[in-house]
């Protein structure tokens, strides 16, 4: 006895939930969600004629592509839960740098009036002389002065919060820049500030954890070293 496939199309993918689909569709089956498969699977099998079955290995390796799916799907789940669970642990543990003092790169410094700053400078090797100038926010130099014999390394050096007349600094934002003389050379040295960790964050960009202090918010990586 011949059995007669009772719908009219013979292509297992040209109706779907009773809509036909689209044969200009350039999504690709790889990018099919675990849904949308399910649908496609279901109709092949419904539409299917039974004397003349699909070809089984087309078949199974569908099958294969949709546990590939799942278990992709599975994966990200489990990276996503990982990753709450790191940035969770990386906030813990930056709170118990909270209230210390760290040392890191940093050319500005918020302080109160008269306030002082303390920090350092890495030189390099031969290095004869080290200048450290403090201007304001508007730009305007208030104190100079010289770092008592260099050596190459770090080189500790500390602003008492006078301004060159003697007078106490007013309140604000403060830069700091550092100038060497090596070998008859001039050149800028990037400072470095110590300052006290207020509180802790994440970068939403890059996932690092941020220790906010009176010089910015200062990379964990960056800390050179901690009181």
């Amino acid at each position: 006895m011949t059995t007669t496939n009772t719908n009219n199309t013979t292509d297992p993918y040209a109706f779907v939930n009773g809509n036909k689909t689209d044969t200009t569709q350039t999504k690709k089956n790889d990018e099919l969600g675990q849904n949308a498969f399910l649908k496609l699977m279901i109709a092949q099998l419904k539409n299917q004629d039974p004397t003349k079955p699909q070809d089984p290995s087309e078949f199974m390796s569908q099958l294969a592509q949709f546990s590939q799916v799942t278990s992709t799907q599975s994966m990200e789940k489990s990276i996503a839960g990982l990753t709450d669970s790191l940035r969770s642990t990386q906030v813990f543990n930056g709170t118990n740098l909270m209230g210390h003092q760290i040392l890191a790169p940093a050319g500005k410094y918020k302080i109160e009036a008269g306030g002082t700053v303390s920090g350092s400078v890495d030189a390099p090797k031969g290095i004869n002389s080290l200048k450290v100038i403090v201007k304001d926010a508007a730009g305007t130099e208030v104190r100079t002065f010289d770092i008592k014999d260099p050596v190459q390394g770090l080189n500790a050096f500390q602003w008492d919060g006078l301004t060159s007349n003697g007078t106490p600094a007013a309140a604000g934002t403060y830069s700091f820049e550092v100038t060497g003389s090596a070998a008859g050379m001039t050149g800028s040295l990037d400072p470095m500030l110590y300052s006290k960790v207020n509180s802790v964050t994440i970068d939403s960009t890059t996932g690092s954890l941020m220790l906010n202090t009176n010089a910015g918010a200062i990379n964990v990586n960056d800390v050179r070293s901690v009181l």
